[in-house]
């Protein structure tokens, strides 16, 4: 039966890569939907200029038809006249010509090369003259019409004439109108193919620039998100006023040489919704990208320029030595970034009992009761203060490991005399608080839990702890179910094991932080003996008596296993 949990509630992880991706296929799709609409709009405008510039085609060519049928039409009324004109002055026209039928031949030979209805050139009565003869007997130059044949022969000649060139006249009209027609109608469909040209031609450009427009819209906007240069290693200090805005502050990215374009980091953290920046100085480099720059914008700078590292180190709260091992190799300020440190270097330091000697005597407050090495795991375990950690060229593993050290020391100077006078260790102190720092999530929680455990020791009860056991199983740290941490072994052999044994552990199972210490040196005053966390909620219920444990117990844990 399980009597403590250790699960805390998990704090909401930061989004996904691949979430991260899919917001930016989203906004690629944004702006694809976007160009569509200008693609279609700019279709439209090339529709209305192609059928405008077919209209103008076919008023110029109509206005040309026109012109040249005009022309064509004063050119044969001349060729008659001249005709006319000739032919009176050989005496070949009789002088009773019907007036009516010149007239009808003109309006035949209009209608021919005036198809459209434009008005017809008029003939004048001085114009008509030149074609008919007076009846008066009177010749065209006024003298007497005598003729050498006989009127009879003569006016026979003349309509058999007449009649010949009206026949041939009919002839060319036809003539003349098929050929007008065909050629308005190759004239039509060459302006018909060439306004379809130039429509087609516009749109297949429109749409050209605006896919071109697109694409390197896109990957300007990729290109800025990404690192400026991916394999520079140089840091550049850069100074953020306090309440200077996101704007702001791309625009002071850019012009430091970090970011690519204040525009998209403007936009980008308003997509990201990423808000709050903080004032200070911070060294930062072209090889990082936005989603880096704003976490570090967002964790704050410094109040004076520093000297730029070359990394971080984050050791988390909770966490055991063999954590820590491996968060030594791992650079926090990049994504999957690595430091120039192993897990083996790390250990090895930790483990170094000349290192530990000359730690001791440097750090006498805080190392002066650390627990012999035959009796832990790990002689410094819990002595590593949690927090981020920077390193340069020159930094080695010893001087990281000092400085979580003297991190530790500077924090619980505050604590070293309360200690004392509570006739406690601070490695009695440090033991406990890396047990309440397992089991409570809240400050409060955490004060009453570290109440809970003074109480039991107080009566020579057991802490009943399972944080210690998985300890000693080498298991601490690593996730585990709820069944299997129900039916966990509480009768393991180990100075870890806190079911069989009462009192403290002989050392710290993992780096407290510093509320856990907090509520270990000043715990709440309770008359609780027992506590257990809901595994869905995460509350701590706190009973005084065994059997309201008990059905707590079975309430918030066992009910919920077999669910």
């Amino acid at each position: 039966m399980t009597e403590f949990n250790d699960d805390k509630p998990k704090t909401q992880k930061e989004k996904s890569f691949k979430e991260q991706i899919l917001a930016e296929l989203e906004e690629a799709n944004r702006l694809r939907k976007q160009h569509d609409l200008e693609l279609r709009q700019k279709e439209k405008e090339a529709e209305e200029f192609a059928r405008r510039t077919a209209e103008l085609m076919a008023e110029y060519e109509a206005e040309d038809r026109r012109e040249r049928q005009e022309a064509k039409i004063r050119e044969e009324k001349r060729r008659l006249e001249e005709k006319a004109k000739t032919a009176l002055a050989e005496n070949q026209i009789e002088t009773k010509i019907d007036n009516q039928k010149i007239k009808d031949v003109l309006r035949n030979i209009d209608q021919t090369f005036n198809p459209d209805g434009a008005e017809p050139i008029k003939v004048d009565d001085e114009q008509e003259s030149y074609l008919v003869r007076a009846t008066d007997g009177v010749g065209y130059d006024g003298n007497p019409d005598i003729s050498d044949t006989p009127s009879g022969e003569s006016e026979s000649k003349d309509n058999l004439q007449f009649e010949q060139d009206s026949e041939q006249s009919d002839e060319t009209e036809t003539d003349l109108e098929n050929k007008v027609g065909t050629k308005r109608r190759r004239k039509r469909q060459k302006t018909n193919s060439l306004a379809g040209k130039i429509a087609l031609f516009l749109i297949s450009a429109i749409i050209i620039a605006l896919i071109a427009t697109g694409f390197f819209v896109y990957r300007y906007v990729d290109s800025s998100i990404k690192p400026l240069d991916s394999s520079s290693k140089k840091y550049i200090t850069v100074d953020i006023p306090e309440g200077s805005g996101n704007k702001y502050i791309g625009q002071i990215l850019e012009k430091s040489g970090v970011i690519k374009s204040a525009t998209v980091f403007n936009y980008y953290t308003k997509f990201k919704n990423y808000s709050n920046f903080q004032s200070g100085y911070y060294n930062l480099q072209p090889s990082m990208d936005l989603d880096e720059i704003c976490k570090q914008l967002k964790e704050g700078g410094t109040p004076q320029p520093e000297k730029p590292s070359l990394g971080k180190i984050l050791v988390t709260e909770g966490y055991t030595i063999k954590q820590i091992s491996e968060a030594v190799t791992k650079n926090a300020a990049k994504k999957h970034a690595s430091t120039p440190y192993t897990a083996d270097d790390f250990l090895k330091v930790v483990q170094d009992d000349a290192f530990i000697s000359k730690m001791a005597a440097k750090y006498p407050k805080l190392l002066g009761s650390l627990p012999e090495a035959d009796k832990v795991t790990y002689r410094l375990e819990g002595y590593l203060f949690p927090a981020t950690y920077n390193y340069y060229e020159k930094t080695s593993m010893e001087d990281i490991v000092e400085n979580m050290i003297s991190t530790m020391d500077s924090y619980m100077s505050q604590y070293y005399d309360t200690i004392a006078a509570s006739g406690k260790s601070v490695n009695d102190v440090l033991t406990l608080a890396s047990l309440v720092e397992k089991e409570g999530s809240t400050d409060d929680d955490r004060r009453n839990i570290a109440s809970v455990f003074y109480n039991r020791m107080n009566n020579d009860m057991p802490l009943q702890s399972n944080i210690a056991i998985l300890y000693a199983m080498g298991k601490l740290g690593e996730e585990t179910s709820l069944a299997a941490d129900a039916s966990i072994d509480t009768s393991i052999d180990s100075p870890y094991n806190v079911y069989t044994n009462t009192g403290l552990m002989p050392g710290p199972v993992d780096a407290p932080s510093l509320s856990a210490i907090e509520a270990t040196v000043n715990p709440a005053s309770t008359n609780y003996y027992y506590f257990v966390a809901d595994v869905k909620t995460g509350k701590v219920y706190y009973s005084e008596n065994f059997d309201d444990h008990k059905a707590n117990v079975e309430k918030y844990v066992n009910s919920q296993i077999n669910e």
